[in-house]
């Protein structure tokens, strides 16, 4: 009975949304979004199908929300390019820093921090939904082009005279440390990119060596 009961109350309560939202991030980061059912967010969240489908009626409704949110709470690589409480060169360099947990449940973060390691999220989207017209592999598009604007307005303020160009080769750098730090589950593989952004960055920006 009591189980039953604990089992069914999370159901009755508020938050639905924000709760499938949370096990689509478990679930997506730890087997895939391809090989993530709605009925096992559902199961997982928990929720009736019912309020699933009423929250997102398609799987890539639920996608395409599920790195909407990852973008709003900073769980990406490009969360540090908008802070303001550090100057615009640590901001760029903070790209290669081990990348935020993609789980949206603050009560996994300890046991991210011991589990694999995970790349882009918006890139591992992309390479499950390859088809470039589609509605996932676009929106992943979307953020990665956003980084390099993000990249290039900060290398502007600090007056680089090709900001676009060496904006293009910072996203590279860290767009590959993220996902060979995945392939090799190394959380500190960033610092060899590191190594080679600050090498850029004094040789574009003025006053640098």
């Amino acid at each position: 009975m009591s189980t039953t009961t604990a089992a069914a109350s999370p159901r009755r309560g508020r938050g639905g949304r924000e709760r499938v939202l949370a096990a689509a991030a478990r679930l997506f980061a730890t087997q895939g979004i391809n090989a993530t059912g709605m009925e096992q967010v559902a199961e997982e969240a928990p929720v009736s199908k019912r309020t699933l489908y009423a929250h997102f009626r398609t799987k890539n409704d639920l996608v395409i929300a599920h790195l909407q949110s990852l973008v709003t709470s900073g769980a990406t690589l490009e969360s540090g390019l908008t802070r303001e409480d550090i100057p615009p060169r640590e901001r760029i360099l903070k790209l290669f820093d081990p990348s935020p947990s993609p789980t949206a449940d603050a009560d996994a973060d300890a046991e991210a921090d011991t589990g694999p390691v995970r790349g882009c999220p918006f890139i591992d989207a992309a390479v499950e939904f390859p088809d470039p017209d589609s509605a996932v592999h676009s929106y992943a598009r979307e953020q990665k082009l956003r980084m390099v604007e993000l990249i290039a307005a900060l290398l502007a303020e600090l007056g680089c005279r090709e900001p676009v160009a060496l904006a293009e080769q910072l996203a590279i750098l860290a767009d590959g440390a993220a996902s060979r730090a995945m392939v090799l589950c190394d959380a500190d593989y960033g610092r060899h990119a590191r190594a080679a952004a600050e090498v850029l960055l004094g040789q574009a920006l003025p006053g640098t060596d």
